[in-house]
């Protein structure tokens, strides 16, 4: 994508679909480690579009994370790290 003289960009169409943008839709660009990143604002989406787009983004995480045999506490615990260190009492 090439940056115009004002500034501006073309958001490719397969992503404005993909994102529901359209005209007069709010985005924002996010700085992240890697660049930026943008993000719709979509306030105006169905609660069954926005149902929908959750349930396919939660699909497309399952099975990604491997939890190496842990349950649930011993993934928390593992994810907190060491806490001796810490005044529990």
């Amino acid at each position: 994508m090439r940056v115009t003289t004002k500034g501006q960009v073309t958001i490719p169409k397969q992503i404005r679909d993909h994102l529901g943008i359209g005209p007069g839709s709010e985005v924002e660009f996010v700085a992240t480690d890697e660049g930026a990143r943008l993000v719709a604002i979509n306030e105006n989406l169905s609660k069954e579009e926005a149902t929908r787009r959750f349930r396919k983004t939660l699909a497309g995480m399952a099975g990604t994370l491997d939890l190496e045999g842990m349950g649930a506490e011993e993934y928390v615990e593992w994810l907190r790290g060491p806490r001796e260190h810490l005044d529990l009492d």
